[in-house]
């Protein structure tokens, strides 16, 4: 099965997705600051809000694939299976008898472990503190966006920021150069970082930290990169190299630098594309000349050397290159309580299953104020599961989602997804 992806909004035709397990119901309050959460969240109603979100897509005729489903076919493979269980122990300072006990589970019990954790005996304490678990839950795997990235015919496998998520890059490792669905349709670049457990790893030391909602592919020549809290410098020029001694079709990188803050974790937070020449944008943040705007750098792949030129604003830079984009504010351009409450609920955090078709969470009422306006039709998501609208052929849409608990995580509906194709445009 091919994995292209040439630009943001191409009709999707596969993605992988994750529905949230075991992993965010284990969640408890002095584990969340650690695991990256803001709140519990209530697993029932986020699943109930994921098979929304799922069934809307099946009908928009997208395939999907569950990636801890994917996780269990490849464990159920003797090779692929030792050698990750061997690399949690040698990389990830697993323990041998924990080891051991995964390696007597199930390939099913064993992918739920893998990323739902293993709780510790009762017993079990560390100074003083009693451990909940022997093996942490992953709970952001739901976020299938950041531990890869596809550009083009190529998967990054990202380089995370944080010590929670670093076992999220090792498992998309294993479905990419494993599972049949996936397995050698694209090159495989790894962003090689010793993980914390490892015995070379330093912690004082730079590595190159690259996360896939701080990457968005404009064109088959243009990707957009932010520099945030979660991707470093190091981990762009690393990307900007290998695009460079490649042969791919991208000839511009731009690079985003946002402030360092966690509303603004990622660029998909602050800017997303929806429609041909259209993006939707958090004003304070993309616009030039204020105090929390963006600077922006381009860089020209094809130069003999790496170089990053400083630009006047993302959408200057953009339409210099021949994306004259025009812009839909999230949380509408007159008040900017209601951009910085929208922004912080996901507002610019959409989704496109093709141009002009988007997912989006309800909770954003003025961003949908703001593309009624312009002409969108505002689809409630369970009308849409339902098969109540033409969602391909009506004209452009925005799919209203509910998100009581999923925008409590901290990511919206474009964090939830990683395409593997879209058609060109």
């Amino acid at each position: 099965m091919p994995i292209r992806v040439d630009s943001e909004i191409g009709r999707l035709r596969r993605v992988l997705i994750h529905r949230p397990g075991r992993e965010i119901d284990w969640m408890v309050p002095a584990m969340m600051e650690s695991l990256l959460f803001d709140d519990i969240l209530d697993g029932d109603e986020a699943r109930e809000e994921h098979d929304l979100f799922s069934q809307v897509l099946r009908q928009a005729g997208v395939e999907f694939f569950d990636a801890q489903n994917l996780l269990t076919d490849v464990l159920a493979m003797p090779e692929p299976r030792q050698r990750l269980l061997a690399e949690l122990e040698a990389e990830y300072g697993v323990p041998f008898n924990l080891v051991r006990q995964l390696d007597g589970m199930p390939h099913q019990e064993l992918a739920a472990a893998l990323v739902g954790g293993i709780r510790a005996p009762a017993e079990m304490s560390d100074a003083g503190r009693l451990l909940f678990f022997q093996l942490n839950p992953v709970p952001n795997y739901f976020f299938q966006r950041d531990p890869q990235v596809v550009i083009g015919n190529r998967v990054v496998i990202s380089s995370m920021a944080t010590d929670a998520r670093e076992r999220e890059p090792l498992l998309a490792r294993a479905l990419f150069e494993n599972h049949p669905a996936l397995a050698g349709a694209a090159k495989i670049f790894e962003i090689d970082v010793p993980p914390s457990g490892a015995p070379q790893h330093n912690p004082h030391f730079p590595y190159p930290n690259l996360e896939g909602g701080d990457v968005l592919v404009v064109s088959p020549e243009i990707v957009l990169v932010g520099l945030s809290e979660r991707t470093n410098r190091r981990g762009i020029e690393t990307l900007a190299e290998y695009l460079r001694r490649e042969e791919t079709s991208f000839r511009h990188l731009i690079m985003v630098e946002l402030p360092r803050r966690r509303s603004y974790m990622h660029l998909d937070t602050v800017f997303t594309l929806i429609d041909r020449n259209l993006c939707l944008a958090y004003l304070p943040v993309i616009e030039p000349g204020g105090p929390e705007s963006a600077h922006v750098y381009s860089v020209d792949l094809s130069a003999r050397e790496l170089t990053f030129t400083v630009r006047s604003s993302l959408l200057k830079v953009l339409r210099d290159l021949g994306m004259d984009l025009d812009v839909v504010a999230c949380g509408g351009a007159r008040e900017a309580i209601d951009q910085q409450r929208e922004q912080w609920t996901d507002g610019a955090n959409a989704f496109a299953i093709a141009p002009g078709l988007i997912l989006l969470y309800r909770r954003n009422h003025r961003t949908m104020e703001e593309l009624a306006g312009r002409g969108w039709r505002i689809l409630p998501g369970e009308e849409a599961a339902a098969g109540k609208h033409d969602l391909l052929g009506g004209g452009p849409a925005a799919i209203s989602l509910w998100s009581n608990e999923l925008s409590r995580a901290r990511g919206g509906p474009r964090c939830m997804t990683m395409p593997l194709e879209r058609d060109a445009l």
